[in-house]
C-alpha cells in the first residue's frame, strides 16, 4: 500500500528536499537526469522554461502512447514525457487515450462481437492481444501495444525520463486515483526522488486532481483546463499548475496565474497544449508559458529553445 503523507509534513519536506535528494543522489549513485537533460524540470522541480513535453510520447512520428513514442522522445532528447491512463474490465491500469479502442487498435478484428469496445469492457490480457501500431504510418509500428502503467512506468524509468500523467475520464473509473497511486508505489515512482523531480499527476477534473492532492499532498498536481480569473483561488488550494488549451489564454491570464501561490507555496505555473507549430509555440512563450505539450517536441524546441 502507498504511503498517504500528512499535509503538514508533506509541506515541510517539500521545502527542505531538492539539496537533501540531490546530496543523497550523489552520494549513492542514483540515477541522474541522463545525457538531453538542461533543466531539473518545471515548477518545483526546477529553475526555468519553457518545459517541452512530448504529448503521448512522440506522437508525431509514433503510435501515441506506447513504448515505442516513448523511446523516440528519448532519441529525440526529451525528458518530459505525457500519458493517459484508463482502467479495465478486470482493474489493470493501461496507457490509452480514448476510452474506447478502436481508434488506435484493430479490436475490431480481434473482437468483432465486442461493439462498442470500451476498454473498461475489456481484460488487460484481451488489450494486451491487440495491435496498436498498424493504424499509425507505413507499417514501421506494426506488432507496438497497449501498454500497462506498470511496464509503462518501467519503460520510463529506464529511459531516466520524466512523467506529466493523466488521469484520464476518472468519472468512468471510481477509485481510479488510488489505483494510480497504487500503481506508482509498486514502480518505485512515490520515493522522494520522484516525487520532487520527476512526476506530475493532472487530469481534466478538478475533484480528481483534489483527491490525488488529499491522498499525497507532497505530489506535484495539474489543472487540464482554463478557470476564470476570479475562480483560480479555488484551484490554487489543491494544485500547483493550470495547463490550459493554448486557443484559450491570454498574457494576462498566465500573469494571473502566476500571482497565486499553489498547493506548495510557490507561484502557480502554466503548460498550455496542444501546440506543434512554431509560430504558436513563439506565441505561447511570449505568454509567458512554463511549458509547451505537444506532439512535435523537436519542432517546438527548435522555435523556443525550450528543453
Amino acid at each position: 500500500m502507498y504511503v498517504v503523507r500528512p499535509a503538514a509534513a508533506a509541506a515541510a519536506a517539500f521545502l527542505g528536499l531538492t539539496l537533501t535528494v540531490l546530496c543523497g543522489m550523489v552520494a549513492s549513485g542514483a540515477p541522474g537526469p541522463g545525457p538531453a537533460t538542461t533543466s531539473a524540470g518545471p515548477g518545483p522541480m526546477g529553475l526555468g522554461g519553457p518545459v517541452v513535453f512530448a504529448h503521448r510520447g512522440a506522437s508525431a512520428y509514433a503510435p501515441e502512447n506506447t513504448l515505442e513514442a516513448i523511446d523516440l522522445a528519448r532519441e529525440l532528447g526529451f525528458d518530459w514525457v505525457e500519458n493517459d491512463v484508463q482502467r479495465t474490465a478486470d482493474g489493470e491500469l493501461v496507457v490509452i487515450h480514448d476510452d474506447t479502442l478502436t481508434r488506435t487498435t484493430d479490436v475490431e478484428e480481434v473482437f468483432p462481437d465486442r461493439a462498442p469496445w470500451r476498454v473498461r469492457d475489456f481484460t488487460a490480457d484481451e488489450i494486451a492481444r491487440l495491435d496498436a501500431g498498424s493504424w499509425f504510418g507505413d507499417g514501421r509500428w506494426t506488432g507496438a501495444r497497449v501498454p500497462t502503467l506498470r511496464a509503462y512506468l518501467d519503460r520510463v524509468r529506464r529511459n531516466q525520463q520524466r512523467l506529466l500523467l493523466e488521469i484520464k475520464k476518472p468519472e468512468l473509473y471510481p477509485g481510479i486515483e488510488e489505483r494510480t497511486l497504487e500503481v506508482l508505489d509498486g514502480a518505485g515512482w512515490l520515493d522522494e526522488w520522484h516525487v520532487t523531480d520527476r512526476l506530475v499527476v493532472q487530469s481534466f477534473s478538478a475533484d480528481s486532481v483534489r483527491v490525488v492532492h488529499d491522498l499525497r499532498p507532497d505530489l506535484v498536481t495539474a489543472f487540464l483546463g482554463t478557470p476564470a480569473v476570479a475562480d483560480l483561488p479555488r484551484y490554487a488550494e489543491f494544485t500547483d499548475r493550470i495547463n490550459p488549451l493554448h486557443s484559450t489564454i491570454s498574457a494576462d491570464w498566465v500573469a494571473a496565474v502566476h500571482r497565486l501561490p499553489g498547493a506548495h507555496g510557490r507561484a502557480m505555473e502554466v503548460d498550455t497544449w496542444i501546440v506543434d507549430d512554431a509560430a504558436t509555440a513563439r506565441k505561447v512563450q511570449d505568454m509567458g508559458v512554463d511549458g509547451i505539450i505537444t506532439n512535435a517536441p523537436d519542432v517546438v524546441r527548435e522555435a523556443v529553445g525550450g528543453f
